[in-house]
């Protein structure tokens, strides 16, 4: 499995970022795809997570300014972000694996990771 993200770049606080991550050599039919983020200092966390069912979880820091989102076709995983706060200012990365759940944000049990992509918030 291959993860590569993209779309990571400096924006102003209130500002709006997609980011993306393009998967290959995914071949789980059940599966939970997500993006987590860790910040200077912190550890790592869960933002958000699709499953194959469309299903969707968010940390509750994020719930209702993020969009996780994926083009099952092209195997493209979207994070939209809006309403940017300093705060979100971290390194992103998506992972993704076969479903063992989801919950507040995060999945469970990924093993699959790409490389990070970083946001900054000023």
């Amino acid at each position: 499995v291959q993860l590569v993200e993209s779309g990571g770049e400096s924006v102003q606080a209130g500002g709006s970022l997609r980011l993306s991550c393009v998967a290959s050599g995914f071949l789980y039919s059940r599966y939970c795809m997500g993006w987590f983020r860790q910040a200077p200092g912190k550890e790592r966390e869960g933002v958000a997570g699709i499953d194959s069912d469309g299903r969707t979880t968010y940390s509750p820091s994020v719930n209702g300014r993020f969009t996780i989102s994926r083009d099952s076709h092209k195997n493209i995983l979207y994070l939209e972000m809006n309403n940017l706060k300093l705060e979100d200012t971290a390194m992103y990365q998506c992972a993704a694996d076969v479903n063992l759940g989801m919950s507040d944000g995060y999945c469970y049990g990924v093993e699959n990771w790409g490389q990070v992509t970083q946001v900054t918030v000023s």
